[in-house]
């Protein structure tokens, strides 16, 4: 068990600076970087949790884009809510 308060400031010391290099432009409004805490995958679906400070997401996606994204626990990602949907991006290494 860990308090709520120490965990959400280790998540956010881990996290590093959060301004992302190479901004992207979309149209979904509602972004939360945040640290990815589990992945399950199967052979088609991946179930990929991410803790953004008090914030838990979880989000289904393909296998195929847990794989191409490298998605594991640890990895800073881009929790990108529209509607009742949660996809997940990582910034594109320059």
């Amino acid at each position: 068990m860990f308090d709520g308060v120490d965990l959400a400031k280790f998540a956010i010391d881990i996290a590093g600076d959060q301004t992302p290099e190479h901004p992207r432009a979309q149209s979904a409004r509602n972004r939360f970087v945040g640290i990815v805490t589990k992945v399950v995958k199967d052979k088609v679906v991946a179930q990929v949790e991410v803790q953004s400070g008090p914030h838990r997401f979880v989000s289904l996606i393909t296998r195929e884009a847990a794989d191409e994204l490298e998605l594991v626990p640890g990895v800073v990602v881009d929790a990108v809510v529209k509607a009742t949907n949660v996809g997940i991006e990582i910034p594109t290494q320059f």
